[in-house]
């Protein structure tokens, strides 16, 4: 269980510049780390709040209410964590941005409906979760300075890959390639 909290609470991280890892040529601080944190994990629960609004698919509904529980308990874990360390989280241009990003991400998913939302909620998220990915071993691990944090982010990849692989087996069957499909081939 600890473990699980462990990688959920990198998600959070790891996220935090997964939108955006071109523009964060500037090294962050932490305490900008964990505010683009909480940013990116309330940004993703509003996505899957929007799906379990919108969908009426089964596999994208399970996919919203896991990213919308996994980031709720990441934003309580973020606390501990920063209480911990005594961070007071900053705000910066990277939560910013991420913010006018996501806005921007809403109003299209909200103009959509049926299949063609299901797509896109589902599209949005296999490209932020490589994003994330990309992030974490290109500018996450290599700009924290606190060696618990960066332990962490060390040890969420897999956890990511594993979310990645989930929204690409669900993005899969809006392509005609998932198990949806099987008995049409």
């Amino acid at each position: 269980m600890k473990h699980t909290i462990l990688k959920c609470l990198g998600i959070a991280f790891v996220v935090s510049l997964g939108i955006a890892p071109a523009k964060a040529q500037n090294t962050l601080t932490d305490p900008e780390i964990a505010h683009v944190a909480v940013t990116a994990n309330s940004i993703d629960i509003g996505y899957a709040e929007i799906a379990k609004e919108k969908s009426k698919d089964a596999d994208v509904l399970n996919f919203a209410k896991a990213m919308a529980s996994d980031h709720k308990a990441v934003i309580d874990q973020a606390v501990a964590l920063v209480t911990k360390l005594h961070v007071t989280p900053a705000d910066n241009g990277v939560s910013k941005k991420m913010l006018a990003d996501a806005e921007k991400t809403k109003k299209m998913l909200r103009s959509k409906s049926g299949k063609a939302f299901d797509k896109a909620y589902i599209d949005n998220e296999v490209a932020y979760h490589k994003a994330v990915i990309a992030a974490v071993e290109t500018v996450l691990i290599p700009q924290s300075h606190n060696a618990e944090l960066k332990d962490l982010l060390q040890k969420v990849a897999p956890t990511l890959k594993t979310h990645l692989e989930h929204a690409e087996m669900v993005q899969s069957n809006f392509n005609g390639h998932g198990s949806k499909h099987m008995g049409k081939m």
